[in-house]
């Protein structure tokens, strides 16, 4: 089943990525160095679009983590598995220590039972631990399976098209603890459900997993809590520059 999924996602066709000139520009500083979350909603294309870089995910051992472990791994991610109730402590240093050395994380923010877009702390605590920046990524189709899970998991049906979205990274300062990881908790929250709509906007037409409709990237704030940022990369009316693969839909 997994492979399958890996074949359907080749079908997919990718028409624009938004958000890449500044991934680009955040990856250049880190030396590659990053933690990548996004929903567990949103993991298929997620890990065909990731797969090839080698990510080392943090997935957990329940049943729903051993089926997106074994997808993951057919697309080429490097499982650790762990939750925060199962192992979850081993896992999150195995993660870290890859990071540190040059590997790039990855995390599904709400998972692995939910709530549905609430994003937990351990992408949070795993950025700050490996001093590596937190990106939040998401994507939407055209056209999509959706299946009768927690989470409603989205599946791009064969030669979907899809639009992917890098959300402005999220710096965690290292001496931050306990009440002082929330706002970066909900900074990262607040990110992924605002360019999850965004994706899902830009197809138009209403579907079952799709609630907000609306032109221009949404400007998702500052880069952490309490820092101003230069927003003159982004154009009027909030569509962001660097955007390429497709130009408009």
């Amino acid at each position: 089943m997994a492979c399958l999924i890996k074949v359907l996602m080749a079908t997919c066709r990718v028409v624009r990525v938004a958000g890449e000139a500044r991934h680009g520009e955040t990856l250049s500083r880190t030396g590659g160095r990053a933690v990548y979350a996004t929903w567990h909603q949103r993991m298929p294309y997620f890990a065909h679009y990731f797969g090839p870089r080698r990510l080392t995910i943090m997935i957990s051992r329940s049943r729903d983590g051993e089926y997106a472990a074994r997808i993951a791994a057919c697309l080429g991610f490097r499982n650790v598995r762990g939750s925060s109730t199962r192992g979850g402590t081993g896992a999150l240093i195995g993660v870290m220590r890859k990071i540190r050395k040059g590997a790039t994380g990855g995390m599904l923010a709400d998972g692995p039972r939910g709530p549905a877009r609430v994003a937990k702390m351990g992408a949070v605590a795993m950025a700050r631990n490996a001093g590596a920046p937190l990106i939040p990524v998401t994507w939407g189709a055209d056209r999509c399976w959706v299946l009768n899970t927690w989470d409603r998991y989205l599946i791009p049906k064969p030669f979907a098209r899809v639009v992917v979205l890098f959300g402005d990274p999220i710096r965690v300062p290292r001496d931050a603890k306990g009440g002082a990881l929330e706002p970066y908790r909900r900074l990262l929250e607040d990110r992924l459900n605002a360019g999850t709509r965004w994706c899902d906007a830009q197809f138009g037409e209403e579907r079952p997993w799709r609630r907000v409709k609306g032109p221009g990237i949404p400007d998702t704030g500052p880069l952490s809590p309490g820092e101003s940022e230069n927003r003159s990369h982004r154009k009027g009316g909030g569509e962001m520059t660097g955007v390429g693969n497709g130009g408009d839909l």
